[in-house]
């Protein structure tokens, strides 16, 4: 029972906390929350922008609730909340929009990882530490963050232009929302469109979208760009990682074919080979090498 009633609590906290930012921010909401287990006596909090108002019953607050034209209202457990805007309806505009902000800020990671360079990266060094056969040497941590710190590197020019043209000015007012997402995206559409080396990729989405032939780039649309450059990275990323397994498997197949001569065919020749790869890789300063040659196919 104690454990039901800290989830009830947790929940009620975290619903608490959600409409008291709501309210906050859009300036224009009046949230109610009381706990229907108690009696007509219990105080129930009133926040209506910013300012805090305590009231002797529920059914006060219950009663200003129906004042008001749209009206959210639900149950967690015992408790119950209410959610009201102003009479023009323009708070329940701001809220939903407020809603589909948050929603996009927490995909906004995963949409810039696939828009900038991180998927090529990622993909070289995982082939980088299959071919040395080191299984989980270096960690997933260490490659992700060496991705993170190199994508920002690549990316440093077009993320410099977005705030250039689109950051400052729309925090200084100059332009609009719809302006600044128009300008901000144009330099991310230019490094996608540079960056995709094969027409092919383009067109099968622009014909799978039934797009006609098109006079200029500028006319491709960013949801046909997007999937494109992907599969453009993917292809480019396994091309590298090709040429990258090409000596370590010809040390492979020196050490499997010496032990076999040998007659100890009994030991593994992935146990044989890895030192030999890794000094390979050590005296032609492979990381050096790797990542250098890496960071340059951006730089074509």
């Amino acid at each position: 029972m104690e454990r039901r009633n800290k989830r009830i609590l947790k929940k009620l906290v975290c619903v608490i906390c959600i409409l008291f930012i709501t309210g906050i921010l859009t300036n224009k909401t009046t949230i109610f929350v009381y706990a229907s287990q108690t009696d007509s006596t219990t105080t129930a909090g009133t926040v209506n922008g910013g300012q805090t108002k305590n009231d002797t019953t529920g059914k006060a607050a219950t009663g200003s609730s129906s004042a008001s034209n749209n009206n959210l209202s639900g149950q967690i457990g015992p408790f119950k909340f209410n959610l009201d805007t102003d009479a023009n309806g323009g708070g329940m505009t701001s809220t939903l929009q407020m809603m589909l902000v948050i929603t996009l800020i927490s995909l906004a990671p995963s949409i810039l990882i696939m828009v900038t360079s991180f998927t090529r990266i990622i993909i070289v060094l995982h082939f980088v530490r299959s071919a040395l056969g080191t299984q989980s040497t270096p960690p997933n941590q260490v490659l992700v963050g060496l991705a993170l710190f190199l994508t920002f590197f690549i990316m440093a020019p077009v993320f410099t232009q977005i705030n250039n043209d689109a950051v400052k000015p729309l925090s200084k007012g100059e332009i609009t929302q719809e302006e600044a997402f128009k300008t901000g995206v144009k330099p991310i559409r230019e490094f996608m469109l540079k960056e995709i080396n094969r027409p092919q990729d383009l067109k099968l989405f622009m014909d799978i979208a039934e797009i006609g032939p098109v006079k200029d780039y500028s006319e491709i649309p960013i949801t046909v760009i997007i999937p494109s450059f992907i599969i453009s990275e993917l292809r480019t990323a396994f091309i590298i990682g090709f040429v990258i397994y090409i000596p370590f498997i010809i040390i492979d197949m020196v050490v499997a074919s010496t032990l076999m001569s040998m007659g100890m065919m009994m030991l593994p020749p992935t146990t044989i080979s890895m030192p030999f790869k890794i000094l390979l890789f050590i005296l032609a300063d492979g990381w050096n090498l790797v990542i250098g040659e890496l960071v340059k196919t951006f730089y074509k």
